[in-house]
């Protein structure tokens, strides 16, 4: 990079001055949290990101140093936005890991639905033999409650949680009913409004839950 290129060192000192104000704001949005998927504390988690980035950058260029920040999935960003600026309508794709820890356990509490149904003679046939095989029992479980319930009970279904992912994708219209069910989960990664992960690797970092892209 030429000198003329650089940035000043002015430039410097108000990058480095606008990762401050990025970290109160960014604290008094967790100070201040109205629920465990506050917007507030990923909108400042998102700015605080691109300030240090910032920041990071002007530093490398001008003196040639470098922080010790590192923001998780900056290398997996999501190409740039190409969708609607009004979107008509919206497909929230989620995806969430388990790993089944407890198998015995897994399959006690789907015969458990299993035996509740048959007693108030409302099966239909789908729990029965809940308690043969831990592939019958998922189907029983996953069948019977709501995905949602299932990440906040996991455990007491004998599951672990592994990483997870929401995805909010603009669509111009909403589809024929049935006309994506053969295939679900494609998506263009163009149109993506935000993405939400939740990971280990973020916990381990102490970062916690992430914003790892969010337009606007």
């Amino acid at each position: 990079m030429s000198d003329a290129a650089q940035p000043t060192a002015a430039e410097v000192r108000a990058a480095a001055e606008a990762v401050k104000a990025a970290l109160d704001r960014h604290l008094t949005a967790v100070e201040n949290r109205t629920g465990e998927d506050d917007p507030a504390v990923y909108e400042a988690f998102n700015a605080l990101a691109v300030a240090a980035e910032a920041y990071d950058e002007r530093l490398y260029d001008r003196y040639d140093e470098v922080t010790p920040f590192e923001i998780p999935g900056a290398d997996d960003a999501l190409p740039p936005y190409a969708g609607p600026e009004e979107p008509n309508a919206l497909s929230v794709l989620i995806r969430r890991d388990y790993a089944v820890v407890e198998p015995r356990r897994l399959i006690a509490q789907a015969q458990r639905v299993s035996d509740v149904e048959a007693a108030d003679g409302a099966g239909n046939g789908t729990g029965r033999g809940a308690g043969a095989s831990t592939h019958t029992a998922l189907g029983v479980l996953f069948g019977e409650y709501e995905p949602d319930e299932i990440a906040s009970r996991h455990k007491e279904f004998g599951l672990e949680e592994g990483d997870s992912t929401l995805w909010v994708c603009a669509t111009d219209e909403l589809p024929e009913a049935g006309e994506w069910l053969a295939a679900p989960f494609e998506a263009d990664a163009q149109r993506v409004i935000c993405r939400f992960d939740v990971s280990a690797v973020f916990d381990e970092d102490d970062l916690g839950e992430e914003l790892d892209e969010l337009r606007r």
